[in-house]
């Protein structure tokens, strides 16, 4: 996918080589990852960004231990169609 500008010098702002049916894939894993995340009442899902690409879900940010974050990965391996989680998160005291 590629987003350009109108004109004689067009431009690429980014691109994307996925097609659209992974894309919206993508976004839907995310979407179910995140909830299944704020459901859980031992994770502070507001401080865990979540980003999905190619199925592959990688988890930023940070929470208070480290069974939170065998807790986050434990649940994000949960949702349905999820191929691999990536964890970069941080341990907060």
């Amino acid at each position: 996918m590629l987003v350009g500008g109108a004109g004689v010098g067009g431009y690429v702002v980014g691109t994307d080589e996925r097609k659209i049916g992974d894309i919206a894939e993508d976004a839907s894993i995310t979407a179910r990852v995140k909830a299944t995340l704020i459901k859980d009442s031992q994770i502070d899902a507001f401080d865990i960004n979540v980003d999905t690409y190619r199925r592959v879900v990688t988890l930023h940010g940070h929470v208070k231990s480290s069974s939170q974050v065998t807790r986050a990965v434990s649940l994000a391996r949960t949702v349905s169609g999820v191929r691999k989680v990536v964890s970069k998160l941080s341990i907060i005291k």
